[in-house]
């Protein structure tokens, strides 16, 4: 096999390493660096894809080696930094001596193998998604870590989003929508026509003044966005 074909794999495994990354900074403390490697992971997510497409190089492997590099950077590493936050808060759920509260982080991670698994074996799944995509949702979570960096500790945000209910809402709101039935539109275009990407083009005028105006607070609710857009207006 020619070197071109292992170079979707490749940027795959980068995905995967990313991930790996995350968690180890995160358990070392630092946040926002864990938050960025996230988003470092979802660009070699997308660029292995299109790499494999370009270089007529997609093989079974590849796609599951995708699977298992998405549940790592966007299931397990998020739920890392889930979990560290919700131990920040000093709740405590006591079972047998364990604090149950920050192990409820990780249901994100096993809802993320769940939906990627029904993914590999679904073949209604070409051009768009049923359930939510794994990576919007730990795009999220890396998002909202570096929101709460960016905001007033004592403001009305920071109080509504450093709540265990709302941790709690959104890990099961979540795990839900992984593996729903739920229509979302995603990022694979075939072409720029605009009456075939009306909703992206939407996302992605909202995204950059957003995030113009916002600057980092709004990362979180870009990707909240996608979801509404998807929810409300996208059928299939």
């Amino acid at each position: 096999m020619s070197i071109v074909k292992h170079i979707p794999n490749t940027i795959t495994s980068c995905n995967l390493i990313s991930g790996c990354i995350s968690i180890y900074l995160t358990l070392n403390g630092f946040h926002f660096a864990a938050a960025l490697m996230v988003f470092a992971a979802a660009i070699f997510d997308f660029f292995d894809g299109f790499a494999a497409r370009m270089l007529d190089a997609k093989s079974p492997i590849g796609g599951e080696l995708d699977s298992l590099s998405d549940v790592v950077s966007f299931g397990v590493a998020p739920s890392f930094i889930l979990a560290d936050h919700m131990k920040m808060m000093g709740v405590e759920w006591m079972v047998g001596g364990v604090n149950v509260f920050v192990f409820t982080a990780f249901v994100l991670a096993a809802f993320a193998a769940v939906r990627l698994a029904k993914f590999n074996i679904d073949t209604r799944q070409t051009s768009s998604f049923l359930g939510l995509p794994v990576p919007a949702v730990g795009l999220f979570i890396a998002s909202l870590s570096i929101m709460m960096m960016h905001i007033n500790e004592d403001g009305l945000l920071m109080k509504a989003v450093n709540n265990p209910c709302f941790f709690i809402v959104m890990i099961l709101v979540f795990s839900w929508l992984m593996v729903s039935e739920v229509p979302f539109f995603s990022f694979k275009v075939k072409s720029l026509r605009l009456a075939e990407n009306k909703l992206r083009y939407v996302l992605v005028v909202f995204a950059a003044v957003s995030f113009a105006v916002f600057q980092w607070v709004a990362l979180p609710f870009i990707f909240l966005f996608y979801i509404l857009l998807s929810v409300i207006f996208y059928r299939g």
